[in-house]
């Protein structure tokens, strides 16, 4: 997978949303289209969480996909971007630790976090990475968060950052395209916080605790228990390790 150079916006209100809007609007957009704001207003994640960014301060940006896959297979397409930021950032000198699904944490705080929409055949990846933010920002994210600046103790160019990130979205979405969730099994398990170790996962309403055991051919979280079977547990997130 090959990325275009970015399109830059100086505000939008979230960059998944405008970017789904005009492909719902008939506009023709290849596969590797990448849509980025300086500063978004209106940002989502998980969950109906919102995403805050100020102008600047964080990378907010949306990649426009085909994939040639089976619905199964899309399942880890958030495992593979997610090692792609672990991967661009080490290039700055942190070393951050992904959780399933979706997120890249450092020292258990959330650092980034991928949102991938479906529309047909197409699929639109939302991305945020907390850049510069401070202290004081982050505390009206209302969970544990970092950021570049804070971690590496200096400010960072949020359009080098995306260059770096779309060099390594490029070869792990490739990989993934080309060999699924087999080709990304052995870098998400050196991530991957939790492996091996009691977790609870939520999936809305529900809750579950139980040893996390591995991943499936897909990417699922195996769950396990004393004396049952791995449960296959194929949506929600990690909500507390061990």
């Amino acid at each position: 997978m090959e990325f275009l150079a970015p399109e830059w916006h100086r505000q939008l209100p979230s960059t998944s949303t405008v970017l789904l809007e005009r492909l719902r609007q008939g506009e023709v957009l290849p596969s590797g289209f990448v849509l980025a704001a300086h500063e978004q207003t209106e940002g989502r994640g998980r969950h109906g969480r919102r995403w805050l960014s100020g102008p600047d301060r964080d990378l907010t940006f949306s990649v426009l996909l085909r994939p040639a896959t089976d619905l199964p297979q899309l399942l880890s397409l958030p495992m593979a971007v997610s090692l792609a930021l672990a991967a661009a950032v080490a290039g700055r000198g942190v070393q951050a630790r992904t959780k399933w699904p979706n997120d890249v944490l450092v020292g258990g705080r959330k650092l980034a976090g991928v949102l991938t929409e479906r529309d047909g055949e197409r699929v639109v990846v939302g991305i945020g990475l907390n850049v510069n933010a401070s202290a004081e920002d982050l505390a009206e994210v209302g969970q544990p968060a970092t950021s570049l600046c804070l971690e590496t103790g200096r400010q960072h160019g949020v359009e080098l950052i995306l260059a770096e990130i779309l060099l390594q979205l490029a070869r792990w979405t490739r990989l993934w395209e080309d060999q699924g969730f087999a080709g990304l099994r052995s870098a998400w398990m050196g991530h991957c916080v939790g492996v091996g170790a009691p977790v609870t996962i939520r999936d809305g309403a529900i809750w579950r605790r139980g040893l996390l055991l591995g991943f499936g051919r897909h990417g699922e979280l195996l769950l396990g228990g004393v004396g049952t079977e791995p449960q296959p547990i194929w949506s929600g997130e990690i909500e507390t390790w061990d």
